[in-house]
C-alpha cells in the first residue's frame, strides 16, 4: 500500500501561483482601464471648472446641490479601488475554478508514475537476483559470464531509472553526488552498450578521450542524455557510417560530443531540436527504432540540471555533432 507522500503540495503551489498570476493580470487590466476613466473624469471637470454656469435665480422652479470636485474625485477613486480589487477576487476564483481540472489531471498523472514506478521495483529486483544465480553457474571470464554481467548491469541502471522515476512522482529532489564523476567511464560505458545493437545495423562505433573530464552529476542520469544521443545518431546514420563519442576539457567544461555520418538535420529548425515531440525525417536507408520525439528533450533537463548545456555544435551533409557541455569539477 502506497503511503500519502507530499507529491500534491508541488501540484497545488503550482496551482496557486498560476491562479494567482491569473487574478494578478486581471486586476492589472482593470486597474489600467479605472486609471483611464479617472483621468477623463478629472479632465472633464477641470474644464466645467474653468468655465462654471450658475443657474438663474428667477423663474428657476428646480433644486441644486452643489459638490466639491476634491468630494468628487475622492468617491471616483474609491470606487474605482473597490472595482479592481473585486475583480481580482473574481478573477482568481475564476482562474482557480477553470485550472482545476489541470490539478486533477496532473495528480492523477503523477499518482500513474508513482504506481507503475512502485510495481516495476519488485520484477527488477527478482531479475537481478536470477540472473545471480545464473552467473554462479557460468564460469568465470567465460563468454556467458560475461554477458550476465552486461544484463545485470543494464537491469542496475533499469532499476536506477525507476527509481528517479518515483523520486520525481513524489516531489523529491534529486541529490547532487558528492564525487566528480569521470565522464569518459560513462561515455565508454554507453559506446559499449550500443556496439552490439550499431554492428546489426552495420555501422561503426568509435570513442575517443582527451584528458580528463570531471563533472558533478548522476551517472544514471548522465548515462540516459548520452544513451539518448548515441540512440539518435543510430537512427540518423546509414549502413556503412560511424558513430563517434568523444570527451574533453575545454574552457573549464567537460565536453561529450556525438558526432554521426548522416545526411545532416533537415525539416526543422535547429533552435526547436531539443523540443519535445520534435522530428526529424531519416535519411534513406537508414534503420533503428521509432523515435517519439522525447530523447532530446530528456537530454536538454539532464544537462540544464546539472547546469551545463546541449546544443547543435555542427550538422551538414557530412554529419551531425551534439555536443553536452557540462561545469568541470573543480574549476
Amino acid at each position: 500500500m502506497n503511503e500519502p507522500g507530499p507529491s500534491a503540495d508541488p501540484d497545488q503551489a503550482t496551482l496557486r501561483k498560476a491562479s494567482l498570476g491569473i487574478a494578478v493580470r486581471i486586476s492589472a487590466a482593470c486597474a489600467v482601464m479605472v486609471v483611464c476613466l479617472l483621468a477623463g473624469a478629472a479632465i472633464y471637470l477641470t474644464n466645467q471648472l474653468s468655465r462654471p454656469e450658475l443657474p438663474g435665480t428667477a423663474g428657476s422652479a428646480a433644486d441644486y446641490t452643489y459638490l466639491d470636485y476634491k468630494d468628487l474625485l475622492k468617491a471616483l477613486v474609491i470606487a474605482g479601488a473597490a472595482g479592481i480589487l473585486f475583480a481580482g477576487v473574481i478573477g482568481w476564483l475564476s482562474a482557480r475554478s477553470a485550472i482545476r481540472p489541470l490539478g486533477e489531471a496532473m495528480a492523477l498523472q503523477r499518482r500513474f508514475v508513482q504506481d507503475a514506478s512502485h510495481e516495476l521495483r519488485t520484477p527488477l529486483a527478482i531479475l537481478d537476483a536470477r540472473i545471480q544465480l545464473a552467473q554462479r553457474d557460468a564460469p568465470p571470464g567465460s563468454k556467458p559470464g560475461l554477458a550476465l554481467a552486461r544484463i545485470r548491469e543494464d537491469t542496475s541502471t533499469l532499476t536506477s531509472i525507476v527509481n528517479e522515476l518515483l523520486l520525481a512522482a513524489t516531489g523529491g529532489a534529486a541529490e547532487t553526488p558528492a564525487d566528480p564523476l569521470d565522464i569518459a567511464e560513462v561515455t565508454a560505458a554507453v559506446a559499449d552498450s550500443v556496439r552490439e545493437i550499431a554492428q546489426d545495423l552495420d555501422i561503426g562505433i568509435a570513442v575517443t578521450h582527451d584528458g580528463q573530464a570531471l563533472a558533478r552529476i548522476n551517472a544514471n542520469s548522465l548515462r540516459r542524455a548520452v544513451l539518448a544521443l548515441a540512440d539518435n545518431a543510430l537512427a540518423h546514420t546509414p549502413p556503412g557510417g560511424t558513430i563517434t563519442l568523444a570527451t574533453a576539457v575545454r574552457q573549464r567544461s567537460a565536453v561529450i560530443t556525438v558526432t554521426d555520418t548522416g545526411s545532416g538535420i533537415t525539416g526543422v529548425e535547429r533552435d526547436r531540436i531539443f523540443e519535445r515531440f520534435v522530428r526529424t525525417p531519416r535519411p534513406d536507408g537508414a534503420r533503428g527504432q521509432r523515435s517519439f520525439g522525447i530523447g532530446l528533450a530528456l537530454v536538454r533537463d539532464v544537462a540544464t540540471a546539472a547546469g551545463g548545456t546541449v546544443e547543435i555544435a555542427g550538422t551538414g551533409p557530412d554529419g551531425t555533432t551534439m555536443q553536452i557541455r557540462l561545469p568541470l569539477a573543480g574549476a
